[in-house]
């Protein structure tokens, strides 16, 4: 994952993304690199399209954000109901009261 990181962080950072670049970077984060991965990582990403890459992956979480505001509307119906209920069992209750006055 953190050659993935370096990677973004270069081309963030308008630098050309290649095996050196990932290697200094790496470097300076502390990890060991290993010089068949930061390979690889370059030529996979040679000829694609890094900011239309990452605007796709992105745009998942935008929709899985509409299921989560769905599911808080479902709790403020829930929580209508039961304060409905509630004041259903308070009527009830006093209207109970108001019967063992007659008999009292």
């Amino acid at each position: 994952m953190e050659y993935i990181y370096a990677a973004m962080l270069l081309h963030k950072a308008g630098h050309k993304v290649d095996e050196a670049s990932v290697k200094k970077v790496l470097e300076a984060a502390g990890v060991k690199v290993d010089e068949a991965r930061a390979k690889a990582l370059v030529a996979a990403l040679e000829g694609v399209n890094i900011d239309e890459a990452v605007e796709k992956a992105a745009m998942p979480v935008a929709v899985a954000a509409a299921p989560a505001a769905a599911s808080e509307g479902k709790a403020d119906s829930k929580a209508d109901e039961k304060k409905k209920a509630e004041e259903e069992k308070k009527s009830e209750e006093s209207a109970a009261a108001g019967l063992g006055a007659l008999f009292g």
